[in-house]
Parts: C-alpha cells; sequence; structure tokens
C-alpha cells in the first residue's frame, strides 16, 4: 500500500496544474458533451503513458533528444493554432452553456482534438512517463505504484469532468464563456511559448 500511495499523490501533485489537456477536459463538462468518452481517454491515455514510464520508456525519452525536441515544437505548433481558436471564439462571443451545448463538436472531432493535447503535448509525456518513470525506479512494488499513479488520473479527471457541472449556473451567461475561452486562449499560449522558449 505505500508504494500505491506513492503512486498516487505524486501522480496527483503532477496532473492537477492548469495545462491544455486540463482545460478542455473542463470545458467538455461545463457543456456536458462526450463527458465520459473525454475523461475515459485522458485517464487510459494516461495508463497506458504510466506504464510505458515505469517499464523504461523514460529512459529511452530521455536518451534520445531529437524525440524531445519533435514533441517539443510539434506541440507547440498544436498549442498555437489551438489557442487561437479559444481567442477567436472569446471575441466573437454570443455563447451561453446552451448555445455551447448545442454547437459542439462530434464525438470524433472531439477525441481527435483531446488526441493531439494529449499526446502532442511534451508536458504530458515528460510528467507520465519521465518524471513517474523515474520516481518509480525508487520502489520495488512498481505494480502498486502504477496501480497508485493511474488511479490518481482517474480520479481526477472524472471529477474535473463531471464536477463542472456544478459551474453550469455561472455558464448560463454569454460573458462568462468569453473569458473561459480568453483563460483556455492564454493557457495554450503560455505553454507553447514555454515549450520554444525553454528548448
Amino acid at each position: 500500500m505505500h508504494a500505491y500511495f506513492a503512486g498516487l499523490g505524486t501522480a496527483l501533485s503532477l496532473i492537477v496544474a492548469i495545462g491544455a489537456q486540463n482545460a478542455f477536459v473542463l470545458k467538455q463538462g461545463l457543456m456536458r458533451r462526450h463527458v465520459l468518452a473525454t475523461c475515459a481517454f485522458c485517464a487510459i491515455s494516461d495508463a497506458v503513458l504510466i506504464t510505458a514510464g515505469v517499464l523504461g520508456a523514460g529512459a529511452i525519452a530521455a536518451g534520445a533528444p531529437w524525440f524531445l525536441a519533435a514533441m517539443r515544437w510539434g506541440g507547440a505548433l498544436f498549442l498555437l493554432a489551438y489557442g487561437a481558436r479559444a481567442f477567436r471564439a472569446a471575441w466573437r462571443g454570443g455563447e451561453s452553456l446552451r448555445a455551447a451545448a448545442g454547437n459542439a463538436a462530434g464525438l470524433g472531432a472531439t477525441l481527435a482534438v483531446l488526441a493531439g493535447l494529449t499526446w502532442l503535448n511534451p508536458h504530458v509525456w515528460l510528467d507520465t512517463v519521465v518524471l513517474i518513470g523515474s520516481i518509480s525506479a525508487g520502489w520495488e512494488n512498481k505494480p502498486g505504484f502504477v496501480a497508485g499513479a493511474v488511479s490518481a488520473s482517474v480520479l481526477f479527471f472524472f471529477a474535473l469532468g463531471y464536477g463542472a457541472r456544478w459551474l453550469s449556473p455561472l455558464f448560463a451567461r454569454p460573458v462568462a464563456w468569453r473569458v473561459l475561452d480568453g483563460l483556455v486562449g492564454l493557457v495554450m499560449w503560455s505553454i507553447a511559448l514555454g515549450l520554444v522558449l525553454n528548448g
């Protein structure tokens, strides 16, 4: 159980920070569109990446500078494009919770964007594969550590996606959507800028 709780605490400390993936899950939860699929996709992706990191992929990624460089630039371009889309939505305005739910993208388009925010995001790889993989090296009970880390991901994403509905009264007002879209754009562009400058 010590390894389990170590994995749980480690993963929670890494994934609760505001990021591109979390902002997207929050917005899907507010719109109540594809929430189950969105949360499940994030949790399953984390489970795959965490397991890969614990099994040694972290060392491979750390030893291949070209891989991290490709992830950094690809992720920065994707985040810049998605951030521009969010800023455009904030500028145009006119959305409310009801309108946003009615105009939301289909499941395929939603998962395609989420796949980009997850698998093209170097922060996700660094947190799950490199950092969690490195930290797990200090634990003999690696299955317990993985179980704890994966549990943290499942708990967090489902709490974020389904807990967002408590904010629904606030987002019945169009101005709240403009503020959210603006914040999402800022998060995306700040992460993209950080990827470029810290490279």
